[in-house]
C-alpha cells in the first residue's frame, strides 16, 4: 500500500457516489424500463449512465489505465492479458434488484493487479454507502461524506453460522451446502452486499455455486481481502481475474471466519 493508492481509493468513491446519483436519478424518475442482452440480463438507462459517467472519470483520473466494464466487454483476450492493470466495473450491480425497486444495488469499480483485486469500492447509492478495501491498507465503511471507519470480518462464525446468499440464484448445491451446515440462519440479498456483510463482520459465509462474471465480484472481493477474509474456488485456489478468454468465475466461497472447512462442506 502507499499514498498514491490511498489517495486513489479516495478519487474512486467521488466517482462511485457520482455513478450512484445518476442511477438514483432513474430510479427516482421511473426511468427504469430494461432491454435485454444477449446473455438474457436486463439492461436499463442507469446501467449506460453510471458505465458513461465511470469510464469518462476514469480515464481522466488514470489515462493509461484501460476499462473493462459489463457494458464494455468486447476486449480480445489476446490483448487485455497483456494488460499489467486495469480498471474492472459492473456500473450496476443487482439490475434485477433495481427494477424490483428494493435497493439491494451497488456500483462495483476495481483495480486488477496481477490478476487479484489491488483496490475495490462496492458503493450502495440508495442510502449513499460504500465499502473500501486497500490490499495491504484495510477496509473501511462509509457513510456519505463522513470518516470511513475500519471493518473487520468476525473472529468465528455466529451461532447459528450466519449464511447469506443469492436473492435471484438458488439451486440444489447451496441446499445440500447448507444441509450438511447444520444451524444456519440464511439472509438472500442481492449485487455485491453479500461480500460486504462478511467483510464487516455481519455474516460469516458467502457460498456461491452458479455462474457470476468478474465485475460482479472483483470490487467486493478487494473489500473482503483487505478485511482479513478470502475468495476461493472450489480446488483451494483463490479466484483470479483476467486468466482466460472466458469472463464467467467458477463456483467459490467467500468467508471471513476460518473455523469452519467450508470448502469440504461444498465437496
Amino acid at each position: 500500500m502507499t499514498a498514491v493508492d490511498r489517495e486513489l481509493l479516495q478519487q474512486v468513491v467521488g466517482i462511485a457516489r457520482a455513478a450512484g446519483r445518476e442511477i438514483l436519478e432513474s430510479y427516482g424518475s421511473g426511468d427504469w424500463a430494461a432491454t435485454t442482452k444477449a446473455d438474457q440480463s436486463p439492461l436499463t438507462v442507469a446501467d449506460l449512465r453510471a458505465h458513461r459517467l465511470i469510464a469518462s472519470r476514469l480515464a481522466q483520473l488514470t489515462p493509461a489505465v484501460p476499462l473493462l466494464s459489463e457494458e464494455a466487454a468486447a476486449t480480445p483476450f489476446a490483448q487485455r492479458s497483456q494488460w499489467p492493470q486495469y480498471w474492472l466495473v459492473d456500473p450496476l450491480d443487482g439490475t434485477r434488484e433495481f427494477l424490483a425497486r428494493n435497493g439491494q444495488f451497488t456500483v462495483n469499480i476495481a483495480l486488477i493487479r496481477g490478476h487479484a483485486p489491488a483496490l475495490g469500492v462496492v458503493h450502495v447509492p440508495l442510502g449513499d454507502a460504500s465499502y473500501l478495501g486497500l490490499s495491504g491498507g484495510g477496509a473501511w465503511r462509509q457513510q456519505g461524506e463522513e470518516r470511513a471507519a475500519p471493518i473487520r470480518v468476525a473472529a468465528r462464525s455466529g451461532t447459528p453460522v450466519r449464511v447469506v446468499g443469492s436473492r435471484s440464484h438458488r439451486g440444489d448445491s447451496l441446499t445440500r451446502f447448507l444441509e450438511r451446515l447444520g444451524s444456519h440462519q440464511l439472509t438472500a440479498i442481492g449485487s455485491a452486499l453479500k461480500f460486504c456483510l462478511v467483510a464487516e463482520g455481519a455474516a460469516d459465509v458467502y457460498p456461491r455455486l452458479g455462474p457470476t462474471s468478474e465485475w460482479d465480484t472483483a470490487a467486493a472481493h478487494a473489500v473482503l481481502a483487505a478485511a482479513g477474509g478470502s475468495v476461493r474456488r472450489l480446488d483451494g485456489a483463490p479466484l483470479q481475474y483476467n486468466t482466460r478468454a472466458e469472463l464467467l468465475n467458477p463456483s467459490f466461497v467467500a468467508c471471513g471466519p476460518r473455523d469452519h472447512d467450508w470448502l469440504a462442506l461444498l465437496a
